[in-house]
């Protein structure tokens, strides 16, 4: 049985949230996955969200707070995908927290190429650009594929709607450049800091679909991990699943540590 809660954070207390979907603007959001109690670079998620607000925000809204308050509502047992926001309803800005059971988790997925501008509006922030990216990926549903990529205007590969991706050349892990406006991945920045870790290579490149051809391309995120791109339609031939796509989800499971360390 699935589970979604929405709950609105009241200064020092959380309520229900009695605002209808349609008339809220989320403004900022952080998401991770929860399994069994354990949970992978939360402080990461958390900086994250965090450089969203203002100092005066952070005091004003007691954000500290709020996001100590949301890690107590998450379950220790069973698998979760919870989300912080900041969400706007007319002229009040408040904090809420989603409880969501996580779905089922995947390592493989299909592409396609977004036909079109970038259309994103604040692109380095999580939130603001969610319900576009979501009508995004349902629109590329509709041709098959599970995820859309986003190209910036010189058709160099930026982001996936919900994704980052990154792909390999021999042993060296490739990523957009980092100066390309997307969200700040979590997972892709833990994948760069294992690769270094082990000695792989690391190279920042402005790369073109049709420049993937052959090569082992990953999307990855919070929620799945790395999923290697199978499919890409009307794209490059990709070179499919690999054990390095398992080896290296198996260090990224390794690197998960308790939501809530034990108490004495």
């Amino acid at each position: 049985m699935t589970m979604h809660s929405c709950l609105l954070w009241a200064s020092d207390r959380f309520e229900q949230d009695e605002v209808a979907g349609e008339d809220v603007t989320v403004l900022a959001a952080d998401s991770w996955l929860v399994a069994e109690g354990q949970v992978l670079a939360l402080e990461l998620h958390r900086a994250r969200f965090f450089a969203a607000f203002t100092p005066e925000q952070r005091g004003r809204l007691r954000l500290d707070e709020f996001w100590a308050a949301s890690l107590d509502r998450i379950p220790l047992a069973g698998d979760w995908f919870p989300r912080v926001e900041l969400r706007q309803a007319g002229r009040i800005q408040r904090l809420a927290f989603r409880l969501r059971s996580a779905p089922p988790l995947g390592t493989t997925l299909t592409a396609l190429t977004h036909d079109g501008h970038d259309p994103r509006r604040r692109p380095s922030i999580k939130g603001p650009d969610l319900a576009t990216l979501g009508r995004l990926r349902r629109d590329v549903g509709a041709r098959g594929a599970d995820e859309a990529i986003i190209l910036n205007e010189a058709g160099a590969i930026v982001d996936g709607c919900s994704t980052a991706i990154l792909w390999w050349r021999g042993d060296t892990l490739c990523a957009p450049p980092t100066h390309f406006a997307r969200v700040d991945s979590v997972t892709a920045k833990t994948l760069v800091a294992l690769a270094t870790a082990v000695g792989s290579g690391i190279r920042y490149e402005a790369a073109q679909p049709r420049e993937l051809d052959a090569l082992e391309v990953w999307a990855v995120n919070a929620l799945h991990g790395i999923r290697t791109i199978t499919t890409w339609i009307d794209g490059p031939a990709m070179l499919g699943p690999s054990a390095r796509a398992s080896a290296w989800q198996a260090r990224l499971d390794a690197l998960a540590r308790p939501l809530r360390p034990p108490r004495p």
